[in-house]
């Protein structure tokens, strides 16, 4: 894949065509006005609300083939006037007629694969502010990857490796997304398993495959879903996203740096790690190298607190980015949610990783938020004071660390944050719940002060559940949830405002933005039980028939995580508002990243400039993968969205 910034007369430099810039400029702006740079806020406003920090990326410009032309796509910023408009020339020549200001993408009937195209921006700086990109021969391409080897565990057991979770950031400050991914052995366990686990080793990459670095965790970090969450994320402002999470003796950096002991060995004959230092480390997302190492927080302490003693509950990890002071990310690190929960804050500002707070279930007046917790997190202002909370299960943990609330339904696989209910002021959660005896297998409930506002009593473990908006005829986001085993065609599909629509329900698994029209689509798989693996799929859900229509069975690739069968990423990392699905490859070299072919009349500001999206992406490797939501309504009849309050530091 080529895609760099070059100017119209370079690239048509010997051609019969020249624009020059002053002319480009006068098709739209005579006055060539610059109205790209100030932010949508910023904290000098005087706004009671101050400005995010976010990423300073590039249009992200996209050409792929489609059965009638070429979709070229693009994204439009957070810091975007709602009027700017772009012109699109096709080999040198503008194929737009007018300004094209109602959309972010451009259906070219006479493209073809190898054409190249450029996009420009009016009034942004004229010739400068202009990207290419080369179309496609496919709606997909290769990121290339260096698959480690194989090797063989204490007890003789031997393993291979697999393309498991994958996160973006920008890592080298050339506002393009590039890719960290998580290489899992084929021996990976689950925490309530006993076994030798292979090493974890962790890769960046450029979106054309050049690899930037690799990590490997060494003998004392164990493998599996529950162990290794990673934050990639620009947590100091520079400019270049950090790579962040737990580390341990024997760990080796980017640059073949040994932390802590390179000798240490703490695994017993289990399997498990149960003793020996554990450390938090922000790496150079350039380099790799590890930059800061502390002693982890919170710390594994006696093994028996965390509910039992053999190392299932106790090494129960999840990982979060949020912005606890409205304005800046930090980076939140937990333990345990079966019984004992233990959050921690850190800032990395200026080279130095400092603990902000540590919430602690064991805590006086904290046990209400013991065995609250899910194997899955999300992050946003529930509460509306312009700094984000931790949404941690069935609890939720104010910007202080202080608890902000608990419903006391314990403990559950699944949960969704966003505005899925518009309504209603602010954000929702819907969640399912695992334990039988809970009044509600799946509700909804207020993100901010954890009123449920419906539910469904199940009377069983309802381990699978999703939202997002399918159905045309209800407002809001539908939400849904299995009856039975994973795969379970039936159960609950619930409006927004808790009306029972059917008992037959779509996979309840991922839901993604991918067509033309603002409702989601279902993100699912087709497992096979021979290598606890499967091929992913893209569906239609037909509210009339109650039935799925494919949009894509993505030839040549695999799903991940066991019957979760989620792709290594889905995201908005290219094109414009509508999402990307990363997954591997069935001889796991390489990462195939789909876009969608679907033209659309919409136009939305890149997602990853929405704040509980954003912090979405950056969660979404964690323990038990969930898509991500917006912090405003995206759904069929959705009311124009504000412009996101952000700032490029």
């Amino acid at each position: 894949m080529t895609r760099a910034r070059r100017s119209l007369l370079a690239l048509v430099a010997g051609s019969a065509l020249v624009v020059s810039a002053g002319s480009a400029a006068a098709l739209d702006d005579p006055a060539g006005a610059d109205r790209s740079a100030a932010p949508a806020g910023s904290a000098t406003t005087g706004d009671v609300t101050p400005a995010r920090q976010a990423e300073r990326l590039d249009r992200g410009l996209l050409a792929v083939p489609t059965e009638d032309g070429v979709l070229v796509s693009w994204r439009l910023f957070g810091t975007d006037p709602q009027d700017l408009g772009f012109h699109l020339f096709r080999d040198g020549r503008k194929i737009n007629r007018q300004p094209i200001r109602s959309s972010t993408n451009f259906l070219d009937p006479d493209g073809a694969p190898g054409a190249t195209y450029e996009l420009l921006p009016l009034g942004q700086g004229g010739r400068a502010a202009s990207e290419t990109t080369t179309a496609l021969a496919e709606a997909h391409f290769d990121i290339p990857l260096n698959k480690p080897e194989g090797g063989t565990t204490p007890d003789g057991g031997e393993f291979e490796y697999r393309i498991n979770d994958a996160s973006v950031g920008d890592l080298n400050g050339d506002g393009q997304y590039d890719i960290v991914v998580k290489w899992e052995p084929t021996n990976a366990q689950d925490n309530s398993r006993s076994g030798y686990t292979g090493e974890v080793f962790l890769d960046a990459y450029t979106l054309e495959g050049e690899q930037l670095w690799r990590l490997g965790l060494g003998p004392n970090i164990r493998a599996g879903a529950h162990y290794t969450q990673f934050l990639v994320y620009d947590f100091d402002g520079d400019g270049r996203a950090e790579v962040v999470l737990r580390t341990a003796d024997g760990a080796v950096d980017g640059l073949g740096q040994v932390i802590g002991d390179p000798d240490a060995d703490y695994r017993n004959s289990s399997g498990y790690v149960l003793t020996g230092p554990e450390f938090l480390t922000v790496f150079d997302g350039l380099t790799g190298e590890a930059v800061e190492t502390v002693d982890f927080e919170p710390a594994r302490g006696d093994i028996c607190q965390w509910g039992d003693c053999y190392g299932n509950r106790g090494d129960r990890f999840l990982a979060a980015v949020a912005y606890l002071d409205g304005e800046r990310p930090s980076i939140m690190m937990s333990r345990g949610y079966y019984e004992k929960t233990v959050l921690a804050a850190y800032d990395w500002r200026d080279g130095e990783l400092t603990q902000r707070w540590i919430f602690d279930s064991d805590e006086p007046g904290n046990g209400a938020y013991a065995q609250q917790g899910n194997h899955n997190l999300s992050v946003g202002d529930v509460d509306g004071d312009g700094r984000d909370e931790i949404v941690f299960g069935q609890m939720t943990i104010d910007d202080d660390g202080t608890g902000l609330y608990s419903t006391g339904l314990g403990h559950g696989d699944a949960m969704h944050l966003g505005n899925l209910d518009p309504s209603r002021d602010g954000l929702e959660v819907f969640g399912v719940q695992e334990n039988s005896s809970a009044p509600y297998g799946l509700a909804l409930r207020d993100a901010g002060s954890g009123e449920v506002l419906w539910g469904e009593h199940t009377g069983r473990d309802t381990g699978r559940g999703t939202a997002g908006d399918i159905d045309p005829r209800f407002p809001g986001a539908e939400a849904w949830a299995i009856d039975g085993e994973w795969n379970s065609p039936t159960g609950w599909l619930v409006s927004a405002s808790g009306e029972l629509i059917s008992n037959n329900i779509p996979p309840a698994n991922f839901v993604v933005w991918w067509d033309g029209d603002l409702g989601r689509e279902i993100l699912d798989h087709d497992f096979r039980e021979s290598d606890r693996r499967g091929v992913g799929r893209i569906d239609k859900w037909d509210w009339e028939t109650e039935t799925l229509v494919n949009l894509l069975t993505p030839t040549g690739t695999q799903s991940i995580n066991d019957t979760k069968g989620n792709p290594s990423l889905q995201a908005d990392i290219l094109g414009d508002w509508r999402e990307e699905v990363l997954w591997p490859t069935e001889d796991d070299t390489a990462l195939r990243v789909y876009t969608t072919t679907h033209p659309t009349e919409h136009r939305i500001h890149t997602l990853m400039h929405d704040p509980v999206y954003r912090l979405g992406v950056a969660w979404q490797n964690v323990a038990y993968n969930q898509p991500p939501h917006t912090s405003f309504f995206l759904g069929f009849d959705m009311e124009t969205p504000d412009q996101p309050n952000i700032y490029y530091p």
